[in-house]
């Protein structure tokens, strides 16, 4: 879609994608860096056009409201997709003049329908204090107040309650701080933080040890000494997860669920770049953002291997100091950075728990006595989290929790993630 349309504008490249995620259901997140890597845009431009595509996926159950209460008629998939882009801007983008809003969305109307898109904006703009929602009060309102679908909505609700599901969901739609993970290998936190202050770039230090929080949004491969391996970006609940594992100079630890490689990083970090580190995934084409984050980062130990987490490696066991397993999951811990998974399908994560008990046992199979296990996902749901823990140490009491956690982006500004750290007695 993005092909066909020959303006080139922010707001043209918006629409086209915004229309394929909506009729296609395009990954927003490939095809905007393809939108990015093919068109020249200034970096105010590019910008924006990040802005409204994540913005307007954000918020779509709520614009949809809004366009509902404005509208007595049927509007078809590609009027929707421009009314959803005007009262976004007029909603939620206080730089962006209401005149240029309005104009520049009706001029990529069809003109048979031009009328009736700028009849609805300018209505919105003259209504718009009134467009206020009420705090939820069932999983059906929240569903529009904080634009998820109603069954994630109930399910937030059922594991949390209702005051905190609110809570949760209000933070998923503040923008997410960029969490870097400073490579102790060559420069200390302190060091790293004076040099971004150097820079003019406000950061601070995170509850990790190696963590550091950036006050405001930019491309980290733009940060002082990203290129020359000096950081990499890691959630703090992440970094958190991998100071769980506890993994120690001279030991074998396994990553069986390493992509794109955050966690490896971490580990071998911690063990000064001494001992050996095997980070495997189910897919290869993945393992090269791996290996070339390795390169980058100067981290030695790392090798890699393709293959599914649920076999067993035959010679691998019980030789492991510390397994980490981050198993494939429903992703509903990362709201705030995918905001395509809003809308997705919670029947299609009934099947992950069945997966995840299997490529738990399997990790376990590789620990030593003494060793430590860790499980872990970015997702709020209980099924795929204690749900599949609590199993396996009623079946497994050789293993002991020596920490558990559920992260939240409200009370700890990260990610919505769980890990469970054991050992083997």
């Amino acid at each position: 879609m993005a092909e066909q349309i020959s303006e080139k504008s922010p707001r043209a490249l918006a629409f086209a994608l915004l229309l394929d995620w909506a009729e296609k259901g395009q990954y927003p997140n490939i095809a905007l860096d393809h939108a990015l890597r093919r068109h020249k845009l200034s970096s105010a431009d590019r910008a924006l056009l990040t802005t409204l595509v994540y913005g307007v996926i954000e918020r779509a159950l709520t614009l949809d409201a809004i366009i509902d209460g404005l509208a007595a008629r049927e509007i078809e998939p590609r009027v929707r997709a421009l009314l959803r882009l005007g009262i976004y801007q007029l909603r939620y983008l206080d730089r962006v003049p209401a005149h240029a809003a309005v104009n520049e969305t009706v001029e990529l109307a069809p003109r048979r329908v031009r009328g009736f898109v700028n009849a609805i904006l300018r209505s919105y703009g003259r209504q718009k204090d009134e467009f206020v929602f009420p705090d939820p009060t069932d999983a059906r309102s929240m569903s529009v107040v904080y634009s998820a679908a109603e069954p994630i909505c109930s399910a937030f609700i059922e594991a949390f309650g209702l005051s905190r599901a609110a809570s949760i969901l209000a933070a998923f739609g503040k923008t997410p701080p960029l969490t870097l993970r400073v490579n102790t290998l060559r420069v200390s936190r302190d060091a790293y933080l004076a040099r971004l202050a150097a820079a003019g770039i406000a950061a601070s230090p995170c509850a990790a040890e190696s963590g550091i929080r950036l006050s405001g949004s930019m491309n980290p491969t733009e940060l002082p000494g990203f290129a020359e391996g000096d950081c990499f970006v890691q959630d703090e609940a992440s970094q958190r997860c991998v100071a769980a594992l506890g993994a120690q100079a001279g030991e074998l630890v396994l990553d069986l669920c390493a992509c794109p490689g955050a966690k490896s990083f971490g580990a071998a970090i911690d063990m000064g770049n001494r001992g050996r580190v095997i980070s495997a995934d189910l897919h290869e084409n993945k393992l090269s953002l791996v290996r070339s984050g390795a390169e980058r980062l100067g981290i030695s130990i790392i090798e890699t291997a393709a293959r599914d987490a649920r076999t067993v490696v035959e010679e691998l066991v019980g030789c492991a100091d510390r397994v980490i397993c981050d198993v494939p999951c429903s992703g509903l811990g990362v709201l705030g950075k995918k905001p395509d998974l809003r809308y997705k399908s919670i029947e299609a994560a009934e099947r992950l728990p069945a997966i995840q008990a299997d490529i738990l046992a399997a990790a376990a199979s590789y620990v030593r006595v003494g060793g430590r296990l860790v499980y872990s996902t970015c997702t709020l749901l209980p099924a795929e989290n204690q749900g599949v823990t609590a199993p396996f140490l009623a079946a497994h009491p050789e293993f002991v929790v020596v920490e558990e956690r559920t992260l939240t982006p409200d009370a700890d500004r990260t990610d919505g993630f769980y890990f469970c750290a054991m050992e083997r007695r």
